[in-house]
């Protein structure tokens, strides 16, 4: 009997460490391949591979359920923010984005609904497409009610907080390349932006990124790719402007992640037909050349700097004074805003840890709670690692009067990681600080609207993923 008993508790190990594989994978040839793993460290691991229409189906298969509790989030929150219901976003994807989205991801797209409906999600391909630009949706919707001479009460404008830095040369302990960044948005999507997709697609390179289930892109934006590229950004903060005929940012945002083999072809991706919903300070290295870049792309004005040795840091300031005259309404003088009182940290940390920044220094800046504006140690909006619900003021610009949300992931890889095409992950703030539902909205009882979604937020360390060999 306790042979049998060990057996039987081996065979339970060796079944929690297997990809978890569709019983009826047989049945279906674009499942070949793929799988997920079990949740690690708060990460769900997914491997895609093959045609654009496999890679979809495998995605809406896979994640299924993830994508239909996904959805539901993103309608919540665009719907009370842009005061206009599903129906108005699913007939802009449908009408607006789907006339400019090429074939290949089309067909990835229209993958993804035909994944959800053979496990028995109702969700058709402009409920994806929709899911897809949640990131653009709060451009979009200024500027629809500016040619419509609507006056908008929508409070929708995309998530202007995230922190990020790339490093070269004498700023690196080892003279080469690294690249970290974290994702700040609302906990009722953050929470869920916890997927590892690693995609070897039939075309282009091999992605490594970090993801929201649904989305082809990563949203959030950080990824390796098999070229040596090594990608991530920072959103430019109170921006305004968007070319409703112009290419959607996510799919921009996905083909570069694909299709650039270099800093000069990431910058031609992005920059073609660029709509700019999403405008962001784009951060790139490539481990090949040891070089980096910034690449400040608003609608109107791109800029783009390089450096061999130095080092670019993001918090969603605008730089170029052009760009800030032209297409924002942004204070440069302001210390109090969270963009400068970031950036002015960052300026202190390369200027400290110059010649020391590794990984581990990485993991420690995305924990990072100094406060410039009170300078002082302080868990708020104003620190790298942000935590708008710890906050004073407690005013986060894309949510009045406020809500929880703050950075909700951290990730980071150096040259020698992004040539084993992998990274560093911490799921929830990188300091620790767990968030708990109950307890925020006991506090605030007018954020109810949230308690059918609203998720605890664990932290966890960092751990570290690379692709499915």
């Amino acid at each position: 009997m306790r042979r049998i008993a060990l057996i039987l508790a081996s065979l339970v190990l060796v079944a929690t460490t297997l990809p978890l594989v569709p019983k009826d994978a047989k049945t279906d040839a674009r499942l070949k391949g793929a799988f997920r793993r079990p949740a690690q460290m708060g990460w769900t691991f997914v491997h895609l591979e093959g045609t654009p229409s496999e890679i979809g189906f495998q995605h809406g298969y896979l994640l299924a359920r993830e994508i239909r509790d996904a959805e539901n989030v993103t309608v919540l929150e665009q719907t009370r923010d842009s005061k206009k219901d599903w129906k108005f976003f699913r007939t802009a994807a449908q009408d607006m984005m789907w006339p400019h989205i090429e074939q290949e991801y089309r067909e990835e797209l229209l993958g993804i609904a035909e994944g959800l409906k053979a496990k028995g999600v109702n969700l058709d391909v402009w409920d994806v497409v929709a899911l897809n630009a949640l990131p653009e949706w709060g451009y979009y919707v200024k500027e629809y009610d500016r040619q419509h001479h609507l006056s908008t009460s929508a409070s929708l404008v995309a998530p202007e907080h995230c922190s990020a830095f790339v490093a070269t040369g004498s700023y690196t302990r080892d003279g080469k390349v690294i690249i970290a960044h974290n994702n700040w948005t609302s906990y009722l999507d953050g929470s869920r932006w916890t997927i590892i997709f690693d995609i070897a697609p039939a075309q282009g390179h091999r992605i490594l990124m970090d993801g929201f289930p649904g989305l082809i892109h990563s949203g959030d934006d950080f990824g390796i790719n098999s070229a040596g590229l090594m990608i991530t950004e920072t959103t430019i903060s109170h921006f305004s402007g968007y070319d409703p005929s112009g290419v959607p940012e996510f799919v921009r945002a996905r083909k570069a992640m694909q299709y650039a083999s270099s800093i000069d072809d990431f910058a031609r991706i992005m920059k073609e037909g660029n709509n700019g919903g999403y405008a962001n300070t784009w951060l790139v290295a490539d481990r090949k050349t040891n070089e980096i870049a910034s690449l400040e792309l608003g609608l109107k004005n791109a800029t783009l700097l390089r450096k061999t040795d130095g080092y670019f840091v993001g918090s969603n300031f605008p730089a170029d004074p052009k760009l800030v005259q032209e297409e924002t309404d942004f204070n440069v003088q302001d210390m109090g805003e969270s963009a400068n009182a970031r950036h002015l940290r960052w300026e202190q940390l390369m200027a400290e840890y110059k010649g020391r920044i590794d990984v581990a220094v990485a993991q420690r800046f995305l924990a990072d709670h100094y406060d410039t504006l009170q300078k002082k140690e302080e868990a708020n909006e104003r620190t790298l690692c942000g935590h708008v619900d710890l906050s004073p003021r407690g005013l986060p610009p894309w949510e009045p009067p406020y809500g929880p949300a703050g950075a909700v992931q951290n990730k980071v890889a150096d040259a020698a990681m992004a040539g084993r095409m992998s990274f560093s992950a911490a799921a929830g703030h990188a300091c620790g600080i767990k968030f708990k539902a109950n307890e925020h909205l006991r506090k605030h009882p007018e954020f109810s609207w949230e308690k059918p979604l609203l998720r605890d937020m664990d932290a966890y360390p960092s751990t570290t993923f690379s692709i499915a060999r």
